[in-house]
């Protein structure tokens, strides 16, 4: 008998207690209302992972960025003030592998002193017209006009770094001999590529001195 009742009895308790509570429990049944929390709700939950993303992304970025810096400044080229890092690559004495090798980053001509050693280190790079896209290393030397005396220049090589600081700059005719600025007991860093960027006719050389 109880248990027949207690269905009805609900029943009555409930319907009762809508009624007199109708102003506090209407909203339940706002189809808009409740739409408007679901999406609020939804909308909050997008949005905190969005975040979570966007922060991952940048995360995974940035350690990306550290292990390609970190790698490309075991053997490198660095100069500030033109936004140059590349990688320094020994070239060995065939000069027809010198333009794959100039793909790849700059080159220490054959022969020369390498980076520390006394002598005259000889860099080669490219240069390339403005705007022209950065793939390979085509561009890595448009901008050596740009360099000025005292300017910095760094040279990540086998575990050491050095610190050169411009000295000169000076443009040859397609041909014409390098200056010899080396001595018995310094360091001297010879830039060079050809001028004006995209063409062939002259040579730019930037001399710079280790600071010791």
């Amino acid at each position: 008998m109880v248990k027949k009742l207690f269905k009805p009895f609900i029943f009555l308790f409930l319907v009762n207690f809508l009624i007199f509570n109708w102003n506090s429990v209407s909203w339940i049944f706002n189809r808009r209302v409740i739409s408007g929390a679901i999406s609020e709700f939804s909308g909050k939950i997008t949005g905190f992972f969005a975040q979570i993303g966007e922060k991952m992304d940048l995360i995974a970025r940035l350690e990306a960025w550290e292990t390609i810096e970190r790698q490309n400044k075991e053997n490198s080229l660095e100069i500030p003030k033109i936004g140059v890092l590349a990688p320094v690559i020994v070239a060995n004495s065939e000069e027809k592998d010198l333009e794959t090798q100039l793909n790849r980053g700059v080159v220490i001509f054959p022969d020369s002193a390498l980076p520390g050693q006394s002598g005259q280190t000889v860099i080669l790079g490219h240069s390339a017209p403005v705007n022209w896209p950065k793939i390979k290393y085509d561009w890595v030397f448009s901008r050596l006009n740009e360099l000025n005396k005292g300017d910095e220049i760094k040279i990540h090589f086998e575990n050491k770094e050095y610190i050169y600081f411009v000295e000169n700059k000076i443009f040859l005719e397609k041909g014409e001999e390098t200056p010899d600025y080396s001595t018995a007991s310094e360091n001297t860093l010879l830039l060079m590529s050809c001028w004006p960027p995209g063409k062939n006719s002259k040579r730019i050389v930037v001399e710079a001195k280790l600071n010791t």
